[in-house]
């Protein structure tokens, strides 16, 4: 049985495709649009720009697709060091890094493939680290109801690395806390502990 795509890409709009717009920036830019190695970068530019945002068309509920398991634990589900990419939305350059996410289960566990899933349904966006932290926490304690959830990223910019201030080094670091992951600090810092312990 095929596995039922989770991620649509986004169709050409009618009448203003991303790729005739993007003719025009090029000949802004100063470049000729018709030399071999630009005559099918419109079309590959709206392809690639379709995916990345590709979570726009992401539905929770056909992404986690009934995969919740009623399991008898108190313990605490992390995986971690799952790998993003995503789009400033200010300067739309990538940045890029990992997550780690726990959750305290209460009467559900959910696949933890899904967890990534739910990840790059918000990472294939225009972002900011903030608010893509944010998101996936609410979206995994809106589809389990757990007792707690928390999610740290680690993720560097090249809109920094790149542009401005070109720090090559530094690194942004976000995280949310919800449930007994913000109320109670033993939970947390056994959370931060765990994250920090290799596999």
């Amino acid at each position: 049985m095929k596995n039922k795509a989770v991620v649509k890409i986004m169709p050409p709009s009618k009448g203003s495709p991303i790729a005739d717009r993007m003719k025009d920036v090029l000949e802004m830019l100063g470049e000729d649009p018709s030399r071999e190695g630009l005559v099918r970068t419109p079309e590959r530019y709206e392809k690639a720009m379709r995916y990345l945002t590709s979570g726009y068309t992401a539905n929770l509920d056909e992404l986690v697709n009934g995969a919740l398991f009623t399991v008898k634990s108190d313990g605490m589900v992390i995986v971690k060091d799952i790998e993003f990419f995503s789009m400033c939305e200010h300067h739309m350059l990538p940045f890029f890094g990992k997550m780690h996410v726990g959750y305290l289960p209460k009467d559900k566990v959910i696949g933890l493939s899904k967890i990534p899933r739910i990840i790059d349904m918000f990472a294939r966006r225009l972002q900011v680290q903030e608010r893509l932290t944010l998101q996936v926490a609410e979206a995994l304690s809106e589809v389990t109801s757990p007792r707690g959830v928390g999610v740290l990223c680690e993720a560097r910019h090249f809109c920094m690395m790149m542009r401005g201030v070109e720090k090559q080094h530094s690194g942004t670091v976000t995280s949310t806390m919800l449930g007994g992951f913000r109320s109670n600090k033993s939970t947390r810092d056994e959370f931060l502990s765990l994250v920090a312990r290799p596999i």
